[in-house]
């Protein structure tokens, strides 16, 4: 389980998480109070516009949660695997990931609302790009389900099971990139409005190389 995880996750989560943090908080500001990175909030919207009979934003709304899950489609094209192994393309995944974000700046610093489709088919990459690894889930577009899982736990230990300290450093280590992701994304809007995006996209990008080079060395001293 999370004992059984490699070292470089607690890094990378937090990188993860800290690109979709910064990309759901520009989502915030910018796409009318809208997240990308995770869809809870999109679904309630998009009930409530069902109910308005706004057919417009309905529809909008929509093709956000259907573009989640292309990006999510598009992981398991690339990876074709939902377990976290090194050696598998993330690096491509990452440089799509990057691309789509980018296209996304260009399109909403225009004024197309395409770019917030494109921002959540990004999302939804990353979000099928790290999903499991020995049956432990790995969240890093979204924390409802790491508070969740910290408050079960904390429930056990109250109950006299012991608790598995490695699983809340990576789930602290990923609460803590969101929200990080979330004060740079929020911050740098201000200043750049659309073209913050290319922030998430250039830390996205970084991974990528940071990734590859990790593994061929690796691969060297294997």
């Amino acid at each position: 389980m999370f004992t059984k995880l490699p070292r470089w996750i607690e890094v990378g989560g937090f990188w993860l998480a800290s690109i979709a943090g910064a990309v759901n908080a520009i989502g915030l500001l910018g796409f009318e109070h809208q997240a990308v990175s995770h869809l809870t909030g999109t679904s309630t919207l998009l009930g409530l516009s069902l109910v308005n009979l706004d057919m417009s934003e309905s529809l909008h709304l929509f093709i956000i949660l259907v573009s989640f899950m292309l990006g999510a489609a598009l992981s398991g094209v690339i990876i074709d695997n939902a377990v976290l192994r090194l050696g598998r393309r993330y690096s491509f995944a990452l440089l799509i990931e990057a691309g789509l974000l980018l296209l996304a700046m260009l399109s909403l610093s225009q004024g197309s609302n395409l770019g917030h489709f494109l921002a959540s088919a990004a999302c939804g990459l990353q979000n099928g790009m790290v999903s499991t690894y020995s049956g432990a889930t790995i969240r890093t577009t979204h924390v409802s389900g790491l508070f969740t899982d910290l408050g079960t736990m904390l429930g056990a230990r109250l109950r006299g099971h012991p608790i598995d300290t490695r699983k809340i450093i990576i789930f602290l280590m990923l609460i803590s990139g969101f929200i990080f992701g979330g004060s740079i994304g929020a911050y740098s809007f201000q200043h750049l409005q659309f073209v913050s995006l290319a922030i998430p996209a250039t830390g996205a990008m970084a991974l990528a190389v940071v990734y590859w080079v990790y593994r061929h060395i690796s691969k060297v001293h294997g």
